[in-house]
C-alpha cells in the first residue's frame, strides 16, 4: 500500500516559550528526528510548519506547507498535499522526536489488517484524581501517542466539514470509523517542557 506521512510542526511554541520543534536535540533539530523516522516508514513526507518558515529548505521533506490556526487545521493543510491515490496516511507530531520504529510498524500493521485508524497508547503511571473529586481507576485509561495511521479515505472523510479534535483518531471515530489501539512506547515522549527536552536528548543519544 502506498503510504505518506504528515509531520505536524506548525506550533507557535506559546506554552513552551519558543518554537520547540526547531530547538537543538542531540546534534540536530527536534523536527529532524521526527522527519527522519517518518521518511523511513513512508514513501513521502509532508512537513507542516509555521507560515513564516515555509521558504526554509527541508531536505528530509517531500513537501512543506503552512499550518493552520489549530492542530486539526494544520493536519488538513498537510492532507491537502497528499495525492488522492494514496492508500495510507501517517500523522505524527514533531514534538515526539525519539525514534520508535516498532510503534510506526504496529500502527501500519493494524491498517493493513483492516482498521480505519490505529493509535499507539501506553498505560498511565500516575494516580488520577478529579479536581475537587475522587480518585479514578487508572486501569480504564491509556495515554495516546503519535504516530497514528489511517486509511486515507477515512481520514479525509473525518476532516470533511473542518471539525476540531485533540487528535485525528477521535475525528475518525466520531465519523463512524473503526479505531484500533496498539502498544505504544514509554520512550516516545512528547516535548512539552524543558525537562522533556532533556529526557529526549538522553534517549536520542
Amino acid at each position: 500500500m502506498s503510504t505518506w506521512a504528515i509531520v505536524v510542526a506548525g506550533g507557535s511554541g506559546e506554552r513552551f516559550g519558543q518554537r520547540k520543534q526547531y530547538l537543538p536535540l542531540a546534534g540536530e533539530r527536534v523536527l529532524d528526528w521526527a522527519l527522519r523516522t517518518a521518511a523511513e516508514c513512508a514513501d513521502a513526507v509532508v512537513l507542516v510548519v509555521p507560515a513564516d518558515m515555509v521558504g526554509e529548505p527541508e531536505p528530509l521533506a517531500t513537501a512543506v506547507v503552512p499550518g493552520g490556526s489549530s492542530r486539526s487545521a494544520s493536519v488538513r493543510a498537510g492532507l491537502a498535499a497528499v495525492p488522492p491515490d494514496i492508500d495510507v496516511v501517517l500523522v505524527h507530531d514533531a514534538a515526539r522526536p525519539v525514534p520508535v520504529p516498532g510503534v510506526w510498524q504496529r500502527v501500519l500493521d493494524a491498517i493493513d489488517a483492516g482498521a480505519d485508524a490505529a493509535v499507539p497508547a501506553v498505560p498511565l503511571a500516575d494516580t488520577l484524581r478529579e479536581v475537587g473529586g475522587t480518585t479514578i481507576d487508572r486501569s480504564r485509561f491509556v495515554a495516546v501517542q503519535t504516530p497514528q495511521a489511517f486509511r486515507a479515505a477515512a481520514l479525509r472523510e473525518a476532516h470533511a466539514g473542518e471539525p476540531e479534535g485533540t487528535d485525528d483518531a477521535s475525528l475518525v471515530e466520531a465519523a463512524g470509523g473503526r479505531v484500533v489501539v496498539v502498544d505504544g512506547d514509554p520512550a516516545n515522549v512528547k516535548i512539552t517542557t524543558p525537562v522533556d527536552l532533556s529526557l529526549a536528548e538522553l534517549l536520542c543519544r
